[in-house]
């Protein structure tokens, strides 16, 4: 399998949790949300790097994070944008040269399985892009500026994405200072990647591989956590 550098963009704050912390430092059992989540990536037997970018605040953190681990893989901090998209753009300036893919991953990601981690890497490795999803539940409506619904998409061809996000190096590197030229920013890395018309493919995930972002979703993770244990 192709060799992996993964990124974490880690320099959000706690608001919508109602925390001072930063959601990637709550705890939920002993560990923090991060160190759960590097933990996925760690036996991946093509992983060569871990690189998380966050504030300066909490560089020294993630140092200790780092430490936490038995692991011959790289690592390395560094600083966060004031958007997500300047984070992980930070962070591919430091990639391994070993590094033949680039993982991207929510840091509130705690639980996401390694089999679909491996699942990403070989789809992109075959032809250019992986993005972890869940096809789309609920019914989804398109509305106006005002709230007036327009139309109801055809909730068969509509997937929630999630991550990882896997792609090629080039590939992503080529997206991203596309991107940073164009002054674009896009809701995640794959929207860069569409753009140069780069193909993806969505790779059908779980459920539980959820994003940490309110109060409820902390009782929810806390809950899987437990039944893991």
């Amino acid at each position: 399998m192709l060799k992996l550098s993964l990124i974490i963009p880690a320099a959000g704050s706690g608001v919508r949790m109602g925390s001072e912390v930063p959601k990637p430092f709550i705890k939920i059992g002993d560990k923090t949300i991060l160190e759960h989540t590097i933990s996925n990536f760690l036996d991946l037997p093509n992983l060569v790097q871990v690189i998380v970018a966050t504030s300066e605040e909490y560089k020294e953190v993630v140092g200790s994070v780092f430490k936490s681990f038995a692991s011959d893989v790289e690592f390395r901090v560094v600083k966060g944008g004031s958007e997500r998209q300047h984070s992980i753009y930070n962070a591919l300036q430091y990639l391994s040269e070993d590094a033949q893919l680039v993982a991207v991953h929510d840091a509130v990601r705690p639980f996401v399985r390694k089999d679909l981690i491996s699942k990403c890497c070989v789809v992109a490795g075959k032809i250019g892009g992986a993005v972890l999803g869940v096809p789309a539940k609920d019914t989804i409506k398109k509305v106006d500026g005002d709230g007036n619904v327009e139309m109801t998409p055809d909730r068969s061809s509509l997937w929630q994405a999630q991550t990882p996000q896997v792609f090629q190096k080039k590939l992503l590197i080529e997206a991203y200072e596309d991107a940073i030229r164009s002054n674009f920013i896009g809701t995640d890395d794959a929207s860069l990647v569409e753009r140069m018309h780069g193909r993806i493919q969505m790779v059908e995930g779980d459920r539980e591989n959820l994003k940490i972002t309110y109060p409820i979703d902390l009782k929810v993770a806390e809950l899987i956590l437990r039944e893991k244990k």
